[in-house]
């Protein structure tokens, strides 16, 4: 699964607005976020759609969020909020 490239990203950007405006996180290339020094969130694209990988609660590995549609991007949102709140 490849990182996924300007077109993905241009069909993620409402979904990167939200995730912009979170308090913590950096932006250090487009699609890709960090908390402090350490990778916290990025995207992949591949025929099965797009995808958003976000460090898991124990920060060990990353859980995969399927973004292809409002009701997966809603469901990543909520879960980068609760992992930037713990």
């Amino acid at each position: 699964m490849k990182h996924a490239g300007p077109a993905a990203l241009d069909d993620l950007e409402p979904l990167l607005r939200e995730i912009r405006l979170m308090p913590g996180l950096t932006e250090r290339s487009r699609g890709v976020f960090y908390l402090k020094s350490r990778a916290f969130l990025h995207f992949h694209e591949d025929p099965a759609g797009l995808f958003g990988d976000l460090r898991d609660a124990a920060g060990a590995d990353f859980d995969r969020f399927d973004v292809t549609s409002p009701p997966g991007r809603a469901q990543l949102l909520e879960a980068v909020r609760r992992r930037l709140s713990a």
